[in-house]
């Protein structure tokens, strides 16, 4: 491949006027794109997006009718719902084809797609934003399990938009007889980033940005693929002055850099500036404003019943985002870690036209090391939108006739997190709801069935989830159901509300309905439900059960924190008092998910166990997915004499409990 950098004209005539490093105007930079380029876009919403780049090639097409017939790839969605980002590009001519993530906030992009006048297709975010790192390396595919069974699957459209869109960008490919998804990779002749402050040499950092995102690895995308590199900042800085550490782009990949109008440069498309977004400050969580009980709030509410001390969860944009400020509410947000695909760790994810940004964060990732975090299974739990949803279990929450969404991270997240929480009303177009005396009322019901016979496109595959069995769950405010392997079940209908009435005549399936309990009462009251009692006072009496019949005594401390010595008492009296009088030894199985203990406890923790182990033990095992806790229970028992595995799972306990017997 030829390598732009060094055979570009453009290039050799913007040198000749760099009097100052590789800083030129935004103009100058976008006269380095070529018919038939390959653009790659930086941003999530607003936050990172390249406005003063964007708008210089608009300018540059309505001026002079070039470049034309240009590709742009990106992994999130760029746009405000109206003008800003991807919509100023989004005429006839400038585009041939579009590779993008999210297409929620771009109407204008969208309608080219969606009227077949561009190649368009929609990809996961996770996919595309390791897509850049790949294509880095000069590999040929992004091979994922991401995927499978959606509509990014070729054979359920392959992530094509339209009917002009041919060609194959997505193929099956298998390893150890499992399928997975290859997706082609693409050089890039061109990038447009941005960061804060720049150097005379092109060396980039982003102290004021509210996310880091995808930055490098699109960079080395473009210098490997012999592209050009220009980068939005909103200062310079002299040679030498940037603290090495704190360099997120090398000048060495960069070959422009353009220094943005104030207005161009806002942190995110709703909000100038806040300190809070960089990290220079956290805010007080009081200071979150409660919801109004509504529909959203009772299904916040419920959902937050699907919580446990210790969680890493994601939420998504809309009503998910509800669920964080009830826990907020509740008292409980202290005891989860909430994160958001951008990169945020901890804190409060923001919504709106500031999604991907958030305050209070504890760590701030760039989005693709955030999604080998996510494909990886790191998520205890995540909570998405629920917009449409089938007798199979599928959900739709990417396209409704004209109108193109796109998935987002949204298939990457609900593929492989631990627990799946969808939220979303039960039906749409209108839904009005109140509460009284602890029951529901509908006031007035929604014109649009959300509970389908099949969804018009399957974001979320139901089946694919039964076969890696994920545990899933669909909240509304008038009932849950949860996925099974006999279909979708109907779990729980709220107080107030008739099964008939209210649930099965706006269907267009039947679920299984066998014995459906009540939803809690304490949802729709409007004082605080204090579900921190509920999470982390779980009496002892109930995490300790026997089985007769199987001889298995079973321990669940599941998000139990030992936080006292009392603790550690109340566990050793509660174990004597179920052991003793049987007059025999047990086996056992205990489950430490979630469990967390003060360190300067661990040792008088493991000598309540040696005495608990030893009267009234016969085999035991344990299991944790935490790789730490496996590490200091282990180290703990050895020391006692104790056989030191805990393993990662039930079934693993359960097989290494039949093997000692």
């Amino acid at each position: 491949m030829s390598d732009r950098r060094i055979v570009s004209p453009v290039m050799d005539d913007i040198k000749a006027h760099m009097k100052r490093g590789k800083i030129v105007s935004a103009d100058e930079a976008v006269r380095v794109i070529r018919n038939g380029d390959t653009i790659a876009l930086d941003g999530v919403v607003g936050g990172g997006a390249p406005e003063e780049l964007i708008l210089a090639l608009e300018k540059r097409f309505t001026e002079s009718g070039e470049p034309r017939g240009l590709t742009l790839v990106y992994a999130s969605g760029i746009g405000d719902g109206k003008e800003k980002g991807v919509n100023r590009i989004a005429k006839e001519g400038l585009l041939k084809r579009v590779v993008a993530g999210h297409w929620g906030l771009t109407p204008k992009m969208q309608k080219l797609a969606v009227g077949g006048n561009i190649e368009a297709y929609n990809l996961p975010q996770g996919i595309l934003s390791h897509m850049f790192r790949d294509i880095a390396s000069h590999k040929p595919r992004t091979i994922s399990s991401v995927g499978i069974g959606t509509f990014v699957d070729p054979r359920l459209g392959g992530g094509k938009i339209n009917g002009v869109t041919k060609e194959d960008l997505v193929e099956v490919v298998s390893f150890d007889g499992k399928e997975y998804l290859a997706y082609r990779t693409m050089p890039i002749q061109v990038a447009f980033l941005r960061g804060t402050t720049a150097d005379m040499d092109g060396n980039i950092t982003m102290e004021r940005e509210a996310m880091t995102l995808e930055v490098l690895p699109i960079a080395m995308a473009a210098r490997n693929s012999g592209g050009i590199v220009v980068v939005q900042v909103e200062r310079i800085a002299d040679r030498g002055a940037l603290n090495p550490r704190n360099v997120k782009i090398p000048g060495v990949l960069v070959d422009c850099v353009v220094v943005a109008r104030p207005e161009n440069h806002w942190q995110t498309y709703s909000t100038p500036y806040n300190p809070a977004f960089s990290c220079e400050f956290k805010i007080p969580t009081a200071s979150v404003e409660p919801l109004e009980m509504d529909d959203r709030k009772i299904i916040a509410r419920r959902a937050a019943f699907e919580l446990r001390p210790n969680m890493v969860v994601n939420l998504g944009i809309g009503m998910p985002e509800g669920v964080a400020t009830v826990a907020n509410e509740e008292g409980i947000f202290d005891f989860l870690t909430l994160t958001a695909e951008a990169g945020s760790v901890g804190g409060i994810p923001a919504g709106g036209l500031d999604f991907g940004a958030a305050t209070n964060m504890d760590c701030l990732l760039d989005m693709h090391h955030q999604f080998d975090f996510y494909d990886g299974g790191g998520l205890d739990l995540a909570c998405l939108g629920l917009a449409q949803m089938d007798r199979h279990g599928n959900v739709n929450v990417s396209r409704f006739g004209p109108r193109l969404a796109g998935c987002g991270g949204f298939i990457n997240i609900s593929q492989n997190a631990k627990k799946m929480v969808f939220v979303g009303t039960f039906t749409a177009g209108g839904t009005k709801v109140t509460v009284d005396d602890g029951k529901l009322k509908i006031v007035k019901e929604g014109g649009v069935k959300k509970f389908v016979s099949d969804v018009e496109q399957v974001t979320f595959s139901g089946n694919t989830a039964r076969l890696n069995n994920l545990d899933v769950v669909f909240i509304t405010e008038r009932c849950v159901f949860t996925l099974t392997g006999e279909g979708v079940e109907l779990t729980e209908i709220a107080p107030g509300v008739d099964l008939e009435k209210d649930i099965l005549a706006y269907m267009d399936f039947k679920p299984v309905v066998k014995t459906p309990k009540k939803m809690d009462e304490r949802i729709f009251r409007l004082p605080p439900m204090d579900l921190k009692t509920d999470l982390l006072s779980k009496p002892m009496s109930e995490r300790m059960t026997y089985d007769p019949a199987a001889n298995i005594f079973f321990v669940n401390f599941e998000g139990l924190h030992v936080r006292t010595m009392e603790d550690i008492e109340e566990i050793r009296t509660q174990a004597e008092a179920i052991l003793a009088p049987l007059g025999r030894k047990v086996d056992a199985i205990v489950n430490y998910d979630n469990f967390s203990i003060l360190p300067e406890l661990v040792d008088a923790y493991a000598d309540a166990v040696r005495t608990i182990v030893s009267s009234f033990y016969a085999n035991v095992t344990r299991y944790t997915t935490s790789a730490f806790l496996r590490v200091k229970l282990g180290d703990g028992l050895e020391a006692r004499g104790f056989a030191p595995h805990v393993y990662e799972s039930r079934e693993e306990a359960r097989k290494r409990l039949k093997r000692q017997e």
